[in-house]
């Protein structure tokens, strides 16, 4: 029946939207203790292609080296992915009334790649960080399409 349609759709559409907000919660949760991770990985270099070992080590380093006055510039960016994910909330709740939220942040995940595209070669990052970085703008634009297709959806079913 269309009502079990319409009902399965939300729940899809909310599930899939859930795990965009648990993502970008944790993007930003795993960037508070930058120093832990980095000790982390540069004990286990030895475990990743040499390329990527190279990498760690150098960021380690530089990180070492950073005043806690630059990493609180970090801490401002988790807290940012944070915010951001609360104004995937009311899409939760109202999902057509917010779609807008949906679409600004599509356009936000296109525009990951001129960031990381003009940014890291300035910045010296390697080819395969930028692809690193490129693929959040790529996994949540694709999941962000797929729910505002379904807000569209629920939009042409409620109208209809």
């Amino acid at each position: 029946t269309l009502k079990y349609k319409v009902l399965l759709n939300m729940k899809t559409m909310k599930r899939i939207l859930m795990a965009f907000i648990v993502c970008l919660l944790l993007s930003g949760i795993t960037a508070f203790p930058l120093r832990t991770e980095m000790d982390f990985l540069v004990r286990y270099h030895n475990s990743f292609p040499n390329f990527i070992s190279i990498w760690i080590k150098q960021v380690h380093a530089a990180i070492s080296a950073t005043p806690d006055l630059v990493l609180y510039g970090t801490d401002w960016l988790a807290f940012a992915h944070i915010i951001i994910a609360l104004f995937f909330i009311p899409v939760y709740l109202d999902p057509i009334k917010y779609r807008i939220n949906i679409i600004i942040g599509v356009l936000a995940c296109i525009l990951v790649f001129p960031l990381a595209f003009i940014c890291g070669p300035i910045r010296g990052i390697p080819f395969f960080h930028q692809l690193i970085d490129c693929s959040f703008g790529l996994f949540g634009g694709i999941l962000l399409y797929i729910i505002n297709n379904k807000i569209k959806k629920l939009e042409h079913e409620q109208f209809s």
